[in-house]
């Protein structure tokens, strides 16, 4: 089925909701004539907690999951569906090389292979139940209208809103850019951490990814003060982190709509966390910043982006850091045809490393993986960061929605762009020193940890 046109991409998605309705009624049924094998894992004591840290997050009574997977009754039917999608590593979304990198993450959602194969065990002998007395205790997950942050750091000290949207039904990707006031503060705050929320329920289902970006009064430069993509709402700084906000300005929006099949009316709210007035954190950071990953020193942005029909293109971008820096999180941003896209840090001395590489990108998912604070990159000035991006307009891309099209560069989905959004903070030379000394602390620890 050729998905160019708008008409043929609701029939799919028509489709796909028939066929897991039907999976659904069928593995249903033939769970219920199977036998349940002895000694099998039950879903009370082994399936339960993984579902709690992995699945339940999305797949909740308010979550952006298509059923819930929080009681036995409810999961006992997908129990077939569950098998085959995170044996193929489908779910959770996790898109992560495991084999090569920085593999320490705070936000890691991803099963280990024994956790596969238990969930696969489960699935064949039955999906049995198992003791209920074995049940973890329920997770509370916030809803679509509670800030997710607010349970760790209490409510937002300030609350930006944009004004409504009306996404229409169908047709092509949607854009939104109002300008909002920022209520004015006594002075420059710190900021600790931010939270983009679309309008719930509805909302949420059609913000594929936006920013709010602070423009100060007068000549000042703008301030990114949040983010957003399906799979990363909040962005929390490592401890004795933050970010300079300006006492006042205007808030500018970037909304990117993805129609859902219905018009919906949209705003979108983003909560900030402050430190506390006259707290002024050890270290600065400017939160996600952009790199280009197009090769285009002088070139318009987007330039390079030519990928044949049935063909593939590989991008490179390099930046060099004039100062030392701490990479906090990574995410590619590419559209249906990207693949793959690595980070990688060239040293001074001329060794290289790859800090991380996302190779089953998916479009659909933007997710922002965050390095723990003890594997989070340290980086000397003068370290290049090379990123590399792979497109496939191939019809092995199982997201191309048109493999017979040349693709250039665009906003739209079915268009590419090759960026990344990395984490960063910039550090002087002696802050760098100090945290490589804690670094090497903490190691030396670990490994007498493990001797003993």
């Amino acid at each position: 089925m050729k998905l160019g046109t708008t008409k043929n991409a609701d029939q799919l998605r028509r489709y796909v909701r028939a066929s897991l309705c039907l999976l659904a009624i069928v593995s249903a049924d033939s769970l219920a004539q199977g036998d349940t094998v002895a000694g099998a894992p039950t879903f009370s004591k082994d399936i339960a907690p993984i579902l709690q840290r992995s699945c339940q997050g999305c797949h909740n009574a308010t979550g952006i999951g298509p059923m819930q997977l929080v009681t036995y009754e409810q999961t006992r039917p997908w129990a077939p569906l569950i098998k085959d999608r995170t044996t193929k590593r489908i779910m959770p979304p996790w898109h992560v090389a495991r084999d090569v990198g920085v593999q320490g993450f705070k936000n890691d959602v991803s099963l280990s292979d024994g956790e596969i194969a238990l969930i696969a065990a489960w699935a064949d002998a039955g999906a049995p139940e198992g003791n209920p007395a074995d049940m973890p205790p329920a997770r509370d997950f916030p809803t679509g209208n509670e800030w997710a942050l607010e349970e760790l750091l209490g409510p937002p000290d300030v609350i930006i809103k944009s004004s409504p949207f009306n996404v229409d039904a169908g047709g092509q990707d949607q854009w939104w850019n109002p300008i909002s006031e920022f209520p004015e503060q006594s002075g420059e705050r710190w900021l600790r951490a931010s939270e983009f929320k679309p309008s719930y329920p509805m909302g949420r289902k059609v913000v594929h990814h936006g920013h709010a970006n602070l423009v100060p009064d007068g000549d000042g430069r703008p301030v990114g003060l949040a983010h957003y993509g399906v799979g990363m709402a909040w962005d929390l700084f490592p401890e004795g982190t933050g970010m300079k906000v300006p006492a006042s300005g205007h808030v500018e929006w970037d909304l990117h709509y993805a129609p859902y099949g219905q018009e919906v009316e949209d705003f979108v709210e983003v909560g900030l966390w402050f430190y506390p007035e006259g707290v002024i954190p050890e270290k600065q950071t400017s939160g996600e910043q952009l790199f280009r990953v197009d090769g285009g020193q002088g070139l318009a942005r987007g330039q390079d982006i030519i990928i044949p029909p049935h063909g593939t293109q590989v991008l490179q971008g390099i930046h060099r850091l004039e100062t030392p820096a701490s990479i906090n999180s990574f995410r590619p941003h590419l559209h249906m045809r990207g693949r793959l896209m690595s980070m990688e840090a060239i040293y001074p001395d001329g060794r290289k490393e790859i800090l991380s590489e996302v190779n089953k990108y998916n479009h659909n998912w933007q997710i922002s993986y965050q390095f723990e604070d003890d594997t989070a990159p340290l980086l000397p000035a003068g370290t290049i960061l090379q990123f590399t991006s792979v497109f496939d307009n191939t019809e092995a891309n199982p997201l191309n929605p048109d493999p017979d099209q040349w693709v250039l560069f665009g906003r739209r989905g079915v268009d590419e762009m090759s960026h990344a959004w990395v984490g960063i903070t910039y550090l002087n030379e002696e802050q760098y020193a100090d945290a490589v000394r804690q670094r090497e602390a903490a190691m030396t620890r670990l490994s007498a940890g493990a001797e003993d």
